[in-house]
């Protein structure tokens, strides 16, 4: 079960194709980009999204700056990369670590094979385009194998609560906390979904259900403030969600929202789990606090689609993430099993052994 009729991102010919996800559920356009600062616009006003989407994204915005450079030299190439187009793209959104991750990644690669006894540009740019397409494979081929590790929490017939979108449009496909879903379906476990709206942008509504009913997955939408309800009459089993970053001792930055949903699961005695690649793990910080937090522009809070919800003049917060510690998740489903407290031993464990 994947999203075989449509698809999150891919290169084609020269540019970086992009299901538009502002316009869900209402049209599936999709996006053809062939200018760097077009695909980190795309990134930065959501129409790609997603940790590891982001990173895919930012891996394909690298190799479309060298494909699009007049330099002739690996070493001109690598000057203008670096100095322009890569800082661009790390500009585009502070808190989701595979963005930063993924364009490590392209700037190793972009060294290894430049300089002067190195290759020219032309072979570079294939192989920079090469790298971005590996990238991109890789996360489908991990995020199966998050849906496979999940199978070892996830119980027949369980009703599962899940917050913003951490699916196929998520990722290059399949999903991280929806890649669990997939798997449990697979394996005839005949698991569903209820999916919190997610203000204030509603990734849950307009994606999480849109991608899981193009699916075939029997999905409900809750709002956010139903989700205490719905626990507390027994209609939730388990949590499972994304994650954009988790720190070195296991606390997890995720949606705004996500936080409030942990702490409801634990007042009821409800499993909460985090399902991210290990690449989203930033060990470089300690703890959840360490995190940059994104803020995002007042409208949207203050608009609904096109119709105003908020009387002009009064201010919002708008902070597009939050932290949920690790003593609230009883587990990180990751392509290297389901690691478990204490996390910071866990996740040492988890690097050495991939």
């Amino acid at each position: 079960m994947s999203a075989s009729s449509w698809f999150t991102l891919r290169w084609n010919e020269g540019a970086v194709e992009l299901l538009d996800q502002t316009r869900l559920p209402e049209e599936e356009h999709y996006l053809r980009l062939d200018q760097v600062e077009d695909l980190a616009q795309a990134i930065e006003r959501l129409s790609v999204r997603g940790a590891p989407a982001i990173g895919v994204a930012a891996a394909m915005g690298v190799a479309l700056g060298a494909f699009n450079s007049m330099a002739d030299g690996a070493e001109a190439l690598r000057s203008e990369l670096e100095t322009e187009v890569i800082p661009r793209l790390r500009a585009t959104r502070p808190t989701a670590v595979n963005l930063f991750w993924a364009l490590d990644r392209m700037q190793a690669r972009l060294r290894e094979d430049s300089g002067p006894a190195k290759s020219g540009a032309d072979a570079v740019r294939e192989r920079l385009l090469e790298e971005a397409q590996k990238i991109l494979s890789e996360d489908i081929q991990t995020c199966h194998q998050i849906g496979q590790a999940g199978l070892e929490v996830v119980e027949a017939g369980a009703r599962i609560l899940t917050h913003c979108n951490a699916g196929a449009l998520a990722t290059a496909g399949y999903g991280t906390a929806l890649g669990v879903v997939r798997a449990a379906r697979e394996a005839g476990l005949g698991v569903s979904v209820l999916a919190d709206e997610t203000r204030p942008l509603l990734q849950g509504a307009r994606l999480t259900a849109w991608e899981l009913q193009r699916d075939q997955i029997p999905v409900r939408v809750c709002t956010d403030n139903m989700a205490a309800s719905m626990m507390q009459g027994g209609q939730v089993d388990m949590v499972v969600v994304g994650a954009d970053r988790i720190a070195a001792n296991g606390d997890v930055v995720n949606k705004i929202g996500t936080y409030g949903v942990a702490v409801l699961a634990q007042a009821h005695g409800i499993p909460f789990y985090v399902a991210a690649p290990l690449s989203t793990i930033d060990r470089s910080v300690a703890s959840g606090a360490e995190i940059p937090i994104e803020v995002r522009d007042r409208e949207e809070v203050a608009r609904i689609g096109n119709r105003v919800v908020l009387p002009e003049g009064v201010e919002v917060e708008q902070p597009a993430f939050d932290v949920t510690p690790c003593r609230l998740v009883t587990g990180i489903v990751t392509e290297a099993g389901v690691l478990r407290a204490p996390y910071e031993s866990a996740i040492v464990a988890a690097f050495q052994d991939s």
